[in-house]
């Protein structure tokens, strides 16, 4: 068995003596998605005091708390950025040092915007308390509600991304899409009062724009209405733009980066939609005929089906 063993590793070893992607065997030279995931969670913490706490503090003191949480992230986060900005291909060449100076800039800059990120994330939970009839408070929204978590996330990811850091915006939405089913790019830019009821399904893309007191139910696509073209779309408006006060129903699909959905429409459920449509429009899909089949069909009915 010990010889079988040693032959396999020795195949994949001399597998992975090419030049494909997957075989970068260095260590440590790209972003650790179990440390990012960590920092994640204490930043969550760090915004929702009180609600996330260390379980190995003994007692609960929040400056030491708080004292403790951002020296370790800021520790990882500086590290993870320095890392992830070596990816770059204007940083390839570049020594390592400068990257880790302009990592330290980029940490402070993000810790300087969170307490934007919470006011944001405030405005959240009230859209979500407002929203919901079934929502018994504002704590169970903050502990029980996945589109708010996906939410926080987003605002955390989304202001990375404005500061240029590659990959580690996308490991955190990724995990939380992971987490909840909803799938939000951090490039998507959300303003205030937003809410995802349910959320299962939900996918919104990287140049999406959504303004102010927005609601979106499950399994709603804020997507491109293409992707043929592939690369060659990079850095192009693909996806649409959702104006303030706009209600979208489950299931439907909204694509395309020129389609605007103007302040104060309703969408209803299953739509799909690829062009643009003004303001105070009520979109619906006209109720289709349901055939019912079966053998508990009255005596007197010799139909086969119903048709309702």
């Amino acid at each position: 068995m010990d010889n079988k063993i040693s032959a396999i590793v020795n195949d994949i070893l001399i597998d992975y003596q090419d030049d494909r992607t997957i075989n970068k065997v260095n260590l440590f030279v790209q972003p650790d998605t179990a440390i990012v995931e960590d920092m994640l969670a204490k930043l969550i913490k760090i915004i929702f005091p009180g609600f996330f706490n260390e379980r190995r503090y003994r007692f609960y003191n929040l400056s030491s708390q708080l004292t403790v949480l951002i020296e370790d992230v800021f520790y990882n986060m500086n590290k993870q950025i320095a890392l992830a900005l070596k990816q770059l291909p204007e940083n390839e060449d570049k020594p390592e040092c400068a990257e880790e100076i302009l990592a330290s800039r980029i940490c402070e800059k993000f810790f300087e915007s969170i307490p934007k990120i919470r006011a944001l994330i405030e405005t959240d939970v009230q859209a979500s308390f407002d929203g919901d009839p079934a929502a018994f408070n504002k704590n169970e929204i903050i502990l029980c509600y996945p589109g708010l978590y996906a939410i926080t996330v987003n605002r955390i990811a989304h202001e990375l991304y404005k500061l240029n850091v590659p990959i580690i915006p996308r490991i955190m939405t990724e995990h939380a899409h992971s987490q909840t089913g909803i799938d939000i790019h951090p490039g998507a830019t959300i303003g205030e009062y937003f809410f995802i009821d349910h959320g299962t399904g939900i996918v919104i893309g990287e140049t999406t724009t959504i303004g102010k007191n927005v609601k979106i139910y499950q399994g709603v696509t804020l997507g491109a209405l293409s992707l043929r073209g592939g690369q060659k779309l990079k850095n192009k408006k693909r996806h649409p733009t959702i104006e303030d006060d706009v209600t979208i129903y489950s299931g439907a699909s909204i694509l395309g980066g020129e389609t605007v959905i103007g302040q104060g429409s309703t969408i209803g459920s299953n739509a799909f939609i690829t062009k643009s449509v003004a303001p105070h429009t009520k979109v619906s899909i006209k109720n289709q005929e349901l055939n019912i089949k079966g053998d508990q069909l009255p005596e007197d009915d010799k139909s086969w089906f119903y048709i309702i």
